[in-house]
């Protein structure tokens, strides 16, 4: 059956029109058949780690000392594939250079065939990026320091019928070394406790226990909104987002095999006035080996004085080999004595019976502190919407969860609910804050009807803000048809937008605060009522008025040529 709709039927009828009037004409009329969809055979993406150091032979026995690289497929598709799919790993490149072994995941059964191939055969690919197996990578006996090659893994996949697919797989090939340098960082001890405004001293100290010397080195050093390191060196790169900080230092030198360096001064960081729960991390990897971040062409260099590293001791290369890149990076995380307000606010509403109106509500962060849950993840508060007696959502903003009159979890998620949970992100700045809109359709036009909303913690069972010192303000109100006709507010302003810290902590749901004539940042201001989308009832009535004035004056202007007859 043909479906048609009032807009698109005109439409369809002059398309009709236009295509009799060739054939009338005795003009060509071409109708093209079209081919049967087909979906196309995924494409599975092979990676892994570029290049893999390994430590080198131990001459003398003892257990080699083995490095890892992980072989990762990547499926494009929503669902995992289903199908048979083998893996081939080409080792000829190694030979007499790395002995190699497998650490299969999950599904995945791996075999050797000699010193110069290998298969690995699975049926399930899940969606998205997953680790097929692991090469567990040791230098060959007789191997030297800075022997090279590469290993190269191809794929094949079967469809449900056993056919094979075209392509499915794009090869990848790794570098594997023997020998290099190992930059291990060292732990700063800190006060984790300190007061905003606090300043410490941070000797960012390093050694290299490699095999070899490295040519260069990169600090990173990365701290969240709380902390700052005023200097900012002439060769460092910062880049700045809504959390976090991020300085990239390039540091010229040989950095020699056994030695540790510390820099010729040492860092400050300091807790500043916003602090309240931070991070700081600080890493160091060989200049060349650390990946151009995406946000590079946004970095600034800094104006201050080069950043140096200096030797602190110098130890025979023998002292130690630990080429493993888990201890190139140390971090360290602040508990600062701080506090944040985080202010709710309301709106008003005014409608007949079956109208639509906008409910903007939200809350605002009035600080000092920024709030931000970057270890554990997750929202770091929450809005708690009633909704108004006599009115139903007709929209909810993304990511807000109904439930029911009393809190509990609620099973039915496609009728309208009497009251949302409504997540923030996982980092609201000072500042910031959760902006949402709902849109309420009236159903009985009560005076004074008036929903709760309130700002507290993200789960269920957690009332409270333990950061908050004022949660006298964690509350304000919608109300529909309120009786003050300009008032005072029963709920506080949303903050006006394009100040310092606007913009940030908000979901893609949200709304700049307007009220209903537009005006920005006046949303829940008595006497900017929310905006109406109108209802049928209402359309109907306002035809009815303009008809029946229309037909007046026409009467009237018939009388008045009447008379002047």
């Amino acid at each position: 059956m043909t479906r048609f709709s009032p807009r698109t039927a005109p439409l369809r009828r002059a398309g009709g029109l236009a295509a009799t009037a060739l054939l009338l004409a005795g003009g060509p009329l071409t109708v093209a058949a079209a081919a049967p969809a087909r979906a196309a055979d995924p494409v599975f993406t092979l990676g892994g780690p570029a290049e893999t150091a390994l430590h080198p032979y131990a001459e003398g026995g003892g257990a080699p000392k083995r490095s890892t690289a992980g072989i990762t497929v990547t499926n494009p598709a929503d669902e995992g594939y289903e199908g048979e799919f083998t893996l081939t790993f080409d080792l000829t490149g190694v030979a007499g250079i790395a002995d190699v072994a497998f650490d299969p995941g999950p599904g995945v059964e791996c075999e050797t065939k000699g010193t110069r191939s290998a298969v690995c055969t699975g049926d399930t690919l899940a969606p998205g990026l997953s680790t097929a197996t692991g090469l567990l990578l040791g230098a060959a006996g007789g191997s030297e320091q800075g022997a090279s090659g590469t290993i190269r893994v191809t794929g094949e996949a079967r469809s449900a019928t056993s056919t094979p697919l075209a392509a499915p797989f794009t090869p990848f090939t790794t570098r594997v070394t023997v020998g290099g340098p190992d930059l291990v960082m060292r732990k700063l001890p800190f006060d984790h406790e300190p007061t905003p405004g606090q300043k410490q001293q941070a000797p960012i100290t390093f050694a290299n226990r490699g095999s070899r010397d490295a040519d260069g080195v990169v600090l990173t050093l990365r701290y969240s909104r709380g902390l700052d390191i005023p200097q900012r060196y002439s060769n460092c790169a910062y880049t700045t987002d809504e959390t976090w900080t991020t300085a990239r230092c390039s540091v010229e030198g040989a950095f020699e095999a056994g030695a540790t360096y510390t820099l010729a001064a040492p860092l400050t960081l300091e807790a500043t006035t916003r602090a309240y729960r931070d991070l700081f991390v600080y890493g160091i990897q060989e200049a060349g080996a650390v990946p151009r971040a995406a946000s590079a062409a946004r970095s600034e260099r800094g104006s201050g004085a080069v950043l140096r590293a200096v030797p602190l001791t110098k130890a025979p290369a023998a002292r130690g080999v630990d080429l493993e890149p888990g201890d190139n990076e140390q971090e360290a995380e602040f508990r600062t004595a701080n506090t944040a307000d985080f202010m709710a606010y309301g709106d008003e509403a005014s409608g007949a019976a079956g109208a639509t109106v906008t409910a903007r509500l939200g809350f605002h962060n009035d600080g000092p502190a920024w709030i931000g849950r970057i270890r554990p993840g997750g929202s770091v508060a929450a809005v708690d919407f009633t909704v108004p007696q006599g009115a139903t959502v007709t929209s909810a903003p993304k990511g807000c969860q109904g439930v029911t009159a009393e809190g509990a979890y609620r099973e039915d998620r496609k009728t309208p609910a009497p009251r949302y949970l409504c997540p923030a992100p996982t980092a609201v700045r000072d500042g910031g804050g959760l902006d949402l809109s709902f849109g309420l359709r009236i159903d009985k036009a009560l005076i004074g009807a008036a929903g709760r909303v309130t700002v507290r913690g993200p789960g269920l069972q957690e009332a409270g803000l333990p950061f908050d010192p004022k949660p006298g303000n964690n509350t304000a109100r919608v109300v529909l048809n309120g009786e003050s006709g300009g008032g005072p507010s029963p709920s506080p302003a949303p903050p006006a937008k394009g100040g310092p810290g606007a913009g940030s902590g908000k979901t893609p749901s949200a709304v700049p605060g307007t009220s209903g004539t537009g005006a920005p940042g006046t949303a829940g201001r008595v006497g900017g009522s929310l905006a109406s989308t109108g209802s049928p009832a209402a359309m109907t009535a306002s035809v009815t008025a303009i008809a029946a004035l229309t037909t007046g004056l026409a009467l009237f202007a018939a009388a008045r040529r009447r008379r002047k007859a």
